[in-house]
């Protein structure tokens, strides 16, 4: 068993800086000391804490697996990564930042579609229409097809986004879309439009614990006082 804690934060971009920030904020000073460009860092107000950098997406990945007692990262790339996130990890505290709504977008042109269940009837006409099945295109492609489904919504092909999402539907790579938002504005830039209840998950970054990670009391202490130092 490990005698400190790990926790993973996030590498680069505007959630590394978010976090380093709320930590600062906090008052704990986050050094990652080392030869090159290190992926180690510890805390010097938690000397228990030993930290670890890695991208947003692996941070998931890692809670997953127990690899990391603890990480911030969104809630909405754990929940993509686990179906069952609610009893593989426990979610400690929201951050306050990196705040995204996962949405369901369709074109302005669709009039008529204002709700999911306007998707279903869609989908039959689609096939009828261009032989095809509707095409929604993602990078959540494992909590889009939960959504659907708890929703009796079917007839559709999902189209896995590499790239800029919002785009495709203009593209004709896709019909809509389910993407992550913050003000909406690059999707009516793109001529689309959230569905009134299609909003998945209204994410952020969480500061989130590993229930398979190899835990301790002395752990556990430290993760709660880690917890109690960050506000949202």
């Amino acid at each position: 068993m490990s005698e400190k804690l790990t926790l993973a934060l996030p590498s680069k971009g505007r959630l590394m800086d978010q976090c380093r920030a709320a930590l600062a904020n906090a008052g704990l000073s986050l050094d990652q000391s080392g030869p090159g460009r290190t992926y180690k860092g510890e805390i010097a107000e938690l000397p228990g804490v030993e930290v670890t950098f890695m991208s947003a997406s692996e941070i998931a990945q890692f809670l997953k697996s127990g690899a990391v007692h603890v990480g911030i990262t969104g809630e909405d790339l754990i929940r993509e990564a686990m179906a069952d996130a609610d009893e593989r990890v426990t979610f400690l505290r929201r951050c306050g930042f990196g705040r995204a709504d996962v949405v369901v977008a369709v074109p302005t042109a669709w009039l008529d579609v204002r709700r999911v269940s306007d998707l279903e009837e869609l989908a039959t006409g689609y096939r009828r229409l261009h032989g095809r099945q509707m095409r929604i295109a993602t990078k959540y492609m494992n909590m889009t097809r939960r959504f659907f489904s708890e929703r009796g919504v079917a007839g559709y092909r999902i189209v896995e986004s590499l790239g800029a999402t919002e785009g495709t539907p203009a593209a004709g790579l896709a019909d809509l879309i389910v993407d992550i938002t913050t003000t909406g504005a690059t999707l009516r830039a793109n001529g689309l439009k959230v569905l009134e209840d299609g909003i998945l998950l209204r994410s952020q970054a969480t500061l989130t614990a590993s229930n398979s990670a190899p835990w301790s009391a002395e752990l556990r202490a430290l993760a709660k006082a880690l917890a109690a130092r960050i506000s949202p």
